[in-house]
């Protein structure tokens, strides 16, 4: 899937590539960040930068305008399949999060796995109906500590590559 991303954004600056990709909900800075490293020789902080950057531009508008976007798609058959599967999804994963609420959130956007990132953090902070800027610090704070896991990962199994 990443290779089919890449090969669109192959006409774009590679700087660009990397922030677009960390942009995108199929793999946010988890995917841009070993793409900026390993693909584009990006140095560690360059890669990180903008990974973070990427991963963080949509997060504000997201979450002040969620609540009337979801409103007015929700009239769409596509849209309202989709994201009351995706809300359903979050919703069940966010139980755990409503206990903890700011570190709660913290924690599930850093989990670099799948669908605990920022998109979804941003979806679980409107379902908890959390206050918009408590949700865009608890979401980046969690941008930035699972760009250093996803960073941290990439180069120590890089260097554990070149051994062998």
């Amino acid at each position: 899937m990443t290779n089919n991303i890449l090969n669109y954004l192959n006409n774009l600056p590679q700087e660009l590539s990397v922030v677009i990709l960390s942009f995108l909900p199929i793999s946010e800075l988890r995917g841009a960040i070993p793409v900026a490293i390993t693909v584009y020789r990006f140095s560690i902080l360059k890669s990180f930068f903008l990974s973070v950057l990427g991963n963080f531009l949509f997060v504000p508008p997201f979450i002040f305008f969620l609540n009337y976007l979801n409103s007015y798609f929700m009239k769409f058959r596509w849209y309202n399949k989709f994201f009351t599967w995706w809300f359903n999804r979050v919703k069940t994963k966010s139980e755990n999060i409503q206990k903890l609420e700011f570190w709660g959130l913290v924690i599930f956007v850093c989990i670099p796995l799948p669908m605990t990132g920022a998109w979804s953090g941003c979806v679980a902070s409107y379902l908890l109906g959390m206050k918009p800027i408590k949700s865009i610090i608890s979401i980046f704070l969690g941008i930035l500590i699972a760009g250093t896991i996803v960073t941290i990962a990439t180069v120590s199994l890089t260097q554990a590559i070149k051994l062998f």
